[in-house]
């Protein structure tokens, strides 16, 4: 079971090997036929197989989050604090919510595919992405624009840092997000009470006492990482998918309405989030392996949603495979509370880029280069955007009339 690229002889698997960083989901998808549950210094034990994290996602009590040394909420914790902070947090992304920010998040990305060039070369996660991410967030939680360049730069500090596994690293990122998040907890307290987002997580209690700043601070922290990383991260997918299927594009510019399925499949087939953490908490056997209590693990979810004993081939594009078997946003008791944010945005975002577009194509002379753990998709993918300004005029009104219809 040994990988041909491993730091020492103690371990089964390096995440870390150029082999696997060259092209991760390869290597996973190796990994998850030839050594199933894995060991490893850098990610401890790692599961690759669809069921083997099923079984952990739906045994909390087994294999806990809190695995942070640090206050994370609500993703750290086990219950039943967990079921606390989740009853605050998951009515933030209930349908009256989704419904009012709607129509912010498509001016958003309107105005931004206004600024992409067309017929020409243009690089899709700096020229989209990364500020897509940036503006969702902002205009979500109601914080100034003025922030946008220090989070985008916090981004890429704290993807260094967690790529690092430097701890000095980390806790200075966790100060340097603290600090901005105080700033604007200390302004909304010196304003009269509002309803956007931040302003109303000052007024939230739990377990009959209001929460702490320590407690906002981390509420708003994952879901920034979750914005800026994982929506980005997706944003990349999806299009350079388009660009690459002009057979799958076709059909989602005939039939928008299958773009909210279509988009979880894509995200399947090349996951936006390598992998999530655990704790035992008891000795247990997974896949024939002892793990002892106390020992971490890596759910391996760019592995998982990939499994063929689940979807068959896994680079298949299918419309009509079972959507509980898609972990895309987890499963149980944890699974991500901001899934429905994340859904409506990136629908929107690409009906308007579909809708204002002719084509979109790769560009003819140059791969893409790939993200590397802990993130995924890519950090650098040139396509270009086709159509004359009447093209996209005409097809604008017949997405429309589609849409609507």
């Amino acid at each position: 079971m040994n990988h041909p690229n491993i730091a020492n002889p103690g371990e089964e698997w390096d995440p870390r090997s150029p082999t696997v960083l060259r092209d991760q989901i390869a290597a996973y998808d190796d990994m998850r036929h030839r050594c199933p549950v894995a060991r490893s210094d850098y990610l401890h034990w790692s599961l690759f197989r669809h069921a083997d994290v099923l079984r952990v996602l739906h045994d909390p009590a087994t294999f806990s989050n809190a695995v942070s040394a640090h206050v994370s909420v609500p993703n750290g914790m086990d219950p039943p604090m967990h079921t606390e902070f989740r009853r605050i947090i998951e009515p933030y992304f209930g349908r009256k919510r989704m419904e009012a920010f709607e129509p912010v998040c498509r001016r958003l990305a309107a105005e931004l595919m206004k600024k992409l060039p067309t017929d020409r070369p243009v690089e899709i996660m700096s020229g989209l992405a990364q500020a897509f991410a940036l503006e969702m967030q902002s205009a979500f939680l109601g914080w100034p624009a003025q922030l946008h360049e220090p989070l985008r730069k916090w981004a890429i500090k704290n993807r260094e840092a967690a790529l690092a596994r430097d701890p000095v690293a980390t806790a200075e990122v966790a100060r340097e997000f603290d600090g901005y998040i105080r700033e604007i907890i200390a302004e909304r307290r010196r304003q009269p009470l509002s309803d956007d987002v931040t302003s109303s997580l000052l007024q939230q209690r739990v377990c009959n006492r209001p929460l702490e700043d320590e407690e906002i601070v981390s509420i708003l922290r994952n879901w920034t990482v979750g914005e800026l990383t994982t929506i980005s991260a997706s944003v990349g997918i999806l299009v350079y998918y388009l660009a690459e299927q002009t057979s799958v594009q076709d059909q989602l510019r005939q039939k928008p309405a299958l773009l909210p399925d279509a988009i979880d499949e894509i995200l399947r087939i090349h996951p936006p989030l390598i992998a999530n953490r655990r704790k035992a908490t008891q000795a247990v056997n997974i896949g024939g392996r002892s793990i002892a209590a106390n020992e971490r693990l890596t759910l391996m979810w760019a592995s998982a949603n990939r499994d063929e004993s689940v979807f068959g081939d896994p680079d298949e594009f299918r419309l009509d495979r079972d959507p509980a078997d898609n972990l895309l946003y987890g499963a149980g008791i944890h699974v991500c509370p901001g899934a429905p944010l994340a859904r409506l945005e990136l629908r929107v975002l690409l009906e308007e880029l579909l809708r204002r577009t002719a084509r979109i194509l790769p560009q003819a002379d140059g791969a893409p280069i790939r993200a590397i753990y802990p993130a995924s998709g890519y950090s650098e993918a040139w396509i270009v955007l086709e159509g004359a300004s009447e093209q996209r005029v005409a097809i604008s009104t017949e997405w429309e009339e589609a849409v609507s219809g």
